[in-house]
């Protein structure tokens, strides 16, 4: 190809993005009808993106529900020594999934498992009342929101003091 057919093609294509332009900004600022159904597109995108996000969050709630089922299901130590160790793996575990999950945008998957951690290890803890005041410091807002709703979740957790003997079993 010449070089004179490429820089003709690309003005010609210039030339036609440029008129389209300028008749959408004409038909913007003289048509009413234009600008009605303008209008209504934007708020139907708007409505389904808010849709859209609220079957996200009725998604997670449900996944969180069951997250909670699922550890209350596999029990929790008894045992004082088992209880600690169980309780450091879990903050341990917890960090470094938090630490994933805010590198990458995509890594609400590793956030809702870091929460799930903290979960654990707050069950666990003979005064969740404090460890949920040294999470509130340490922990990202992410993780911590989903910690809350985790808590919400389980009426076993008595945070007035001791974790009740129900926590430490299925309900």
């Amino acid at each position: 190809m010449k070089t004179s057919t490429v820089v003709i093609t690309g003005a010609a294509s210039l030339l036609a993005i440029g008129c389209d332009a300028v008749y959408f900004d004409y038909k913007r600022r003289h048509d009413v009808e234009f600008r009605k159904a303008l209008k209504k597109e934007k708020k139907r995108a708007a409505k389904a993106e808010k849709e859209q996000a609220q079957a996200g969050m009725a998604a997670q709630k449900a996944r969180i529900r069951e997250l909670v089922d699922e550890a209350k299901a596999e029990g929790f130590p008894s045992d004082v020594e088992e209880r600690e160790t169980f309780f450091m793996n879990e903050v341990a575990r917890g960090e470094g999934l938090c630490q994933e999950g805010m590198e990458v945008p995509e890594g609400q998957e590793k956030v809702v498992d870091a929460a799930l951690c903290f979960y654990k290890a707050l069950k666990v803890y003979p005064q969740p009342k404090d460890l949920i005041s040294i999470y509130d410091k340490t922990v990202p807002k992410p993780v911590l929101d989903i910690l809350a709703e985790m808590i919400a979740k389980d009426s076993s957790i008595n945070l007035d003091g001791m974790a009740t003997e129900a926590s430490h079993g299925v309900e």
